[in-house]
């Protein structure tokens, strides 16, 4: 029997799911995210949970930590030495800006000019020592980065991927001189070519490791302190799990681990449904974060951007953030426009409704004007909130500019804001070659079953599939994660060139050292399983494509074939008078961990109930409609809308002409239709 708690820490709340297979039962508990320590919230969501922290098996857990530390630029102070000529790598950047038609724009790099120290020593494109490394350089250069108050030290040298000798040589000698562990060689962190996206990683991880450390250690405490006894894991952005004592080596791999568990949570979920191809959508209360599932794998991609000018090239879940949550202020523009996010009310103050002294409207306060929310069943709200004062403040600050009344006020800030995410699933689907049509839309976070509905008809998505206990899907998705290490390795060879012997022992290679990894994690039941895929282009463009490989033992004509394939289902453009190049090497190791019974998340039925309220729908405008316990539709059950679904952590908005089917493990199966009036 297993007892695993998964815990993820949101932007406004932090999330818990205690699954107990001995009890056969789940306890969820859901806290305001505690900003100043998010250790204080997981402790508190244990203690609301009811936890025995003694008899846990397992605690996993997803942080914005490194995220948050990040986009605020509340980093530890790093030095850099890197190769002589090469002190601004992290500031020349690509042929790119801001914005794509604006004209000026600017971007202040992760380490200062100052910081940034060089040292003779030169490798050329194969690997060969053009300049040898000046060892006293190298000792000199730390001693004066740690003497200016560095905390963190990044070696960064032009073609360490070709050959880690001289990084390695000196990060031997850095840490000879240097006050603590936080010294980052970048082929640790990516053994690829382009040293300004290499560079721009290794920056990213070498400032944010102390962050990461001190908070897990603070954690770690406070859990031992509680009788715990086992280790922590914690959440990737690439979908898996690792030792906490692992990742604090490689901090930048927790970047956008909360986004990722959703999507492992909602590719578990979907299989266990029969619907194995989903686009995610996940909305809080201070953004919104869209992925896509395709035959049951979560699309991963080593190409991201957290920000302009932050390139972050390690795998991570594909997931397209906005900032369109339940806290999400609407305004008006100096333009006279009606405009919602990306500013949040976070927690605190929060929306009007939540009575911690909000004074701008936000989306739950549109939702519950219109009556979509119950004003007396919101979370980590005490007493029910004055609907009337809302309405008027809706009317005052946004309806009056615009001529409106209130109601058509809120209507409009649901509108914008559902065109905003709208926009989002676009991203992720029609973007990138997929027709949305061909997926179900997998609705979750608290706030994402109200506006899913409406995001699936303006998108012509038929149906939504609306897990058993949404608004904690993140915390589910650590409980079932597996564990994962991911691997790459530059080539960068014409493929009609390229040593296939090579190719084959690079990707062994990287399975040794994945399985290597797992067994240190102490983690981990049953096969391990590898995913490898390369990178490839055709020679002259500069963005790459992601090419599933077979096997180590792939052939020169099968990635030649693959590849061709992948090109034409992205572009359906076939260009035979032009070579493949192959640029990288990658492979996933992933140690399967138990699978838990998603049944386990069911409520214990209650009675239907007669209870109504008076919504108003955009199809048919105030419509009086059934309030309805989502404990109250057992396995088997069918609901038409317009109705309103209420559980513990989310609401689930019906409008006119949907219907919804309750499957075997508690998931909704809504069939979205056109709508009355749509």
């Amino acid at each position: 029997m297993v007892r695993i708690v998964g815990c993820d820490v949101g932007g406004t709340f932090t999330d818990l799911i205690l699954l107990d297979e001995e009890s056969n039962s789940a306890r969820i508990a859901k806290v305001p995210t505690t900003v100043a320590n998010q250790s204080e919230g997981v402790l508190a969501a244990l203690d609301k949970a009811q936890a025995d922290i003694r008899a846990i098996d397992g605690i996993v857990h997803g942080t914005t930590a490194t995220t948050n530390a990040l986009l605020e630029r509340k980093l530890a102070k790093t030095g850099l030495i890197t190769t002589a000529g090469f002190r601004d790598i992290l500031e020349l950047g690509r042929r790119t800006r801001p914005s794509a038609y604006g004209l000026t724009g600017s971007f202040a790099p992760l380490i200062p000019r100052e910081l940034r120290l060089e040292v003779p020593e030169r490798l050329d494109v194969d690997g060969a020592v053009v300049t040898p490394l000046d060892e006293e350089a190298v000792r000199a250069a730390a001693e004066r980065l740690r003497d200016l108050g560095c905390e963190s030290l990044l070696i960064h040298f032009l073609h360490a991927y070709r050959d880690p000798a001289h990084e390695r040589r000196a990060k031997e000698i850095a840490l000879s001189v240097w006050p603590n562990q936080y010294v980052t060689a970048g082929h640790e962190i990516l053994s690829e070519f382009r040293e300004y996206e290499r560079g721009v990683t290794a920056a990213v991880n070498a400032s944010v490791q102390p962050i990461l450390e001190r908070y897990l250690a603070r954690l770690l405490d406070g859990l031992r302190g509680r009788g715990y006894g086992r280790d922590l894991l914690v959440m990737q952005g690439n979908g898996g799990t690792v030792s906490s004592e692992a990742i604090c080596r490689m901090a930048v791999n927790t970047v956008m681990s909360g986004p990722a568990s959703g999507v492992m949570a909602a590719a578990r979920t979907g299989a266990a449904a029969g619907r194995p191809s989903l686009i995610t959508f996940d909305m809080g209360g201070t953004s919104c974060d869209v992925g896509l599932i395709k035959d049951g794998t979560p699309q991963v991609s080593n190409e991201l951007e957290i920000e302009y000018a932050m390139p972050v090239h390690v795998p991570m879940v594909d997931v397209h953030t906005i900032g369109a949550g339940g806290g999400s202020i609407a305004r008006i523009d100096a333009g006279g426009m009606l405009r919602v996010g990306p500013e949040s009310a976070g927690a605190t103050p929060g929306p009007i409704c939540y009575g911690r002294g909000g004074t701008q409207p936000t989306i739950t306060d549109a939702n519950l004007a219109l009556g979509r929310l119950n004003p007396g069943r919101l979370l980590a709200v005490e007493g029910a909130p004055d609907i009337e004062a809302i309405r008027a403040r809706i009317g005052e600050v946004i309806g009056a500019p615009l001529g409106l009344t209130w109601e058509e006020a809120a209507a409009a800030i649901l509108r914008i804001a559902d065109d905003r995410m709208a926009g989002a699933v676009r991203m992720v689907s029609l973007s990138r070659g997929h027709d949305p049509r061909d997926f179900s839309l997998f609705a979750f976070g608290g706030a994402g079953p109200l506006h899913a509905g409406a995001i699936a008809r303006e998108l012509g998505i038929p149906t939504l599939l609306v897990p058993a206990r949404p608004g904690i899907t993140n915390a589910l998705g650590c409980a079932v994660a597996d564990l994962r290490h991911d691997f790459v390795n530059t080539v960068n060879r014409p493929l009609d060139s390229v040593d296939m012997d090579l190719v084959r022992r690079t990707l062994t290679d990287q399975v040794a050292e994945g399985k290597a990894r797992l067994a240190q994690d102490g983690a981990g039941t049953g096969e391990v399983r590898t995913l490898h895929t390369a990178d490839m282009q055709f020679i002259g463009q500069s963005h790459l494509l992601s090419v599933p490989v077979p096997s180590p033992e792939v052939t020169r004509e099968e990635l030649q074939a693959a590849f061709e394939t992948v090109y034409w289902d992205r572009f359906e453009v076939a260009l035979p008078q032009i070579k493949a190049n192959l640029v990288n090497l990658n492979t996933a190791v992933i140690g399967p961990r138990p699978d838990l019974d998603l049944g386990l998340l069911l409520d214990a039925p209650v009675p239907m109930g007669d209870e109504t309220r008076p919504v108003w729908f955009a199809e048919t405008g105030w419509t009086e409609t059934p309030i309805v316990p989502r404990a109250s539709l057992p396995p088997g059950s069918v609901l038409d809308g317009p109705a309103i679904v209420e559980q513990l952590d989310t609401t689930i908005v019906l409008s006119p002409g949907m219907r919804a089917e309750a499957d075997a493990i508690g998931n909704l199966i809504v069939h979205v239709g056109t709508g009355e009036g749509a």
